[in-house]
């Protein structure tokens, strides 16, 4: 197959993927982005966590919410559990490589805070149990997964599942998901109204 063939298929690929995500999430996504902004507004903060390209992501909508996302305002408390190497390799070394979110949840987590697990495959064990030790310390849970990802789907309050078995079509979606969210979130705890817009003019 020819280069240019290649680089097509993939990024039609993508915007199909995206395009039948996103029309079927809608609502979800305004329920999950009121949540997050509710949860924000009351004090509490959110938990996020993957391994690999999913750590990544965590990482990335963390900085999102602490720094800024398209508006200029306040940081908002969030921490992804896949950045402190210090603490990833005490618990892996001292329990298992398992319990390296769980036990982070065990410790930051409070009830009313919010948990973001991001798998692609939606069986990593250590997610798993981190959702598991979320739900018992009364954490909201969130998912970013796949199709194919039942067993993070069942244990979760809200699920996001993304319609492909490929990992870079899943995990291009995760972002874009993670992206709105931020934004939304934003947009609900931040945006002038109307009326206060009219007399600053």
């Amino acid at each position: 197959m020819e280069i240019e063939e290649k680089i097509k298929r993939a990024y039609e690929n993508s915007i199909k993927v995206k395009e039948q995500f996103f029309r079927e999430n809608l609502t979800l996504i305004k329920e999950t982005a009121e949540i997050i902004a509710k949860t924000l507004s009351e004090g509490g903060k959110v938990l996020i966590f993957g391994n690999g390209g999913s750590a990544t992501d965590a990482s990335h909508i963390a900085a999102e919410f602490v720094n800024r996302f398209k508006r200029e305002r306040p940081g908002l408390p969030a921490i992804a559990l896949n950045t402190d190497m210090a603490v990833i390799t005490a618990i892996a070394n001292d329990y298992d490589y398992s319990e390296i979110f769980a036990k982070q949840i065990k410790a930051l987590g409070q009830k009313g805070d919010i948990a973001i697990a991001i798998s692609t495959s939606g069986s990593s064990r250590n997610v798993i149990k981190a959702v598991e030790a979320s739900k018992k310390r009364g954490l909201k849970t969130i998912a970013f997964t796949s199709k194919k990802g039942e067993k993070l789907i069942s244990r979760v309050d809200y699920a996001f599942a993304v319609p492909s078995e490929e990992t870079p079509r899943i995990q291009e979606t995760h972002i874009t998901l993670g992206h709105i969210l931020c934004e939304l979130v934003e947009d609900i705890l931040f945006e002038i109204p109307a009326t206060k817009k009219k007399m600053r003019q």
